[in-house]
């Protein structure tokens, strides 16, 4: 394996939980100072591939190197160059955050001083220097997790993994986590991203690594997943879903040459890549009316991630089932099963980033 130029070097990356393959032949490259983003459904292999990246799980096949070291041979050299935050913040809400930052140093062995010089420092660098003296119970979403990421970093990892991190907050929330993940990347941090958002990937991610079924499908930039999909994109939304299929027949006529429809029943949606777009727009108006076809909205735009990720896969983002290596417990953070962890003294949350 070459290593000198990634952070991250996966190969062959296979896991498996009874007769259900979690993750399938996977491979993955992350460079210095980028974000990859891993898109995938409940189910997908998102968390087992970064359960097995940050030492919380042994795989069954392949091999991974992070920060030049290998996953199952050296965990513990591993652990020395991470930080991992999950989808459930690790800290303790009955104190300050600043006291929590403090806390984390000392736990990884900085001398008082240090911890404190520390705090400051990432206090102000997550916006969070009016808060710091203030209980984090006190904390709305978004300042928890920028002081969860703040704890994540308190040396500075080579590897940083964000498993959902914007899971269950609201559009204010995400956006103040994205403006602090990538406030990381000038200093040469390397994020791996698991995200269902696909916003979230199109934002934040210099690479997306397509996953379904815990085989990867594709791995590219969002802008070259979406211009696979072609130029100008028709959209028509209907307002019953008895007209899907009508309405599909009628964007089927003016699909541009080697493209095709696609269907999102959820959305009561149909789009189709067009050539000239205002031709287009004006034949599907006229034809949806003389067919009776109710329409919600119509208009023409480019295409996006979740069109991508619909075409790849046949199905939304959001669906799928829940991924094996997920423990059933409320920490996430701990290992999903007990003979998976690579040595018994694996720890769970922060702790594993520096051990």
């Amino acid at each position: 394996m070459e290593t000198t130029s990634h952070a991250v070097l996966a190969e062959g990356l296979t896991k498996r939980y009874g007769t259900k393959c979690a993750l399938d032949d996977f491979d993955l490259t992350v460079a210095p100072g980028t974000v990859q983003g891993l898109l995938g459904p409940n189910g997908a292999g998102k968390t087992t591939a970064v359960r097995i990246l940050s030492t919380l799980l042994r795989p069954d096949g392949g091999r991974a190197l992070v920060a030049g070291h290998d996953v199952a041979v050296d965990p513990r050299r591993v652990r020395r160059h991470i930080g991992l935050v999950g989808q459930n913040a690790a800290l303790d809400e009955a104190v300050t955050g600043r006291r929590n930052l403090n806390l984390f140093g000392r736990l990884f062995h900085l001398d008082k001083r240090r911890a404190a010089r520390r705090a400051d420092e990432l206090l102000e660098r997550f916006d969070l220097v009016e808060a710091a003296d203030r209980g984090v119970k006190h904390y709305s979403g978004g300042m928890r997790r920028r002081l969860d990421l703040a704890a994540s970093m308190i040396l500075a990892p080579t590897v940083l993994f964000l498993d959902e991190p914007t899971t269950g907050l609201d559009p204010r929330a995400r956006n103040e986590v994205w403006q602090a993940v990538r406030s990381l990347l000038a200093g040469g941090t390397a994020v791996l991203l698991t995200t269902q958002y696909l916003d979230e990937a199109d934002k934040l991610a210099d690479r997306i690594a397509v996953l379904d079924r815990g085989r990867k499908i594709a791995d590219d930039t969002p802008e070259r997943l979406k211009r696979e999909l072609g130029g100008d994109r028709i959209e028509v939304v209907v307002r019953e879903a008895a007209h899907l299929q009508p309405a599909l027949r009628v964007l089927a006529l003016v699909t541009e040459s080697g493209g095709e429809p696609l269907v999102d029943a959820e959305e009561r949606r149909v789009t189709a890549p067009v050539g000239d777009r205002v031709a287009a727009l004006t034949h599907v108006a006229r034809t949806c009316q003389e067919e009776g076809i109710a329409i919600e909205d119509i208009g023409v735009r480019r295409p996006t991630l979740d069109e991508v990720f619909l075409r790849l896969t046949g199905h939304r983002a959001h669906e799928g089932d829940p991924d094996p290596s997920t423990p059933t417990r409320p920490d996430s953070s701990g290992a999903g099963d007990p003979g998976d962890a690579i040595d018994p003294s694996a720890p769970s949350g922060k702790e594993v980033a520096r051990r």
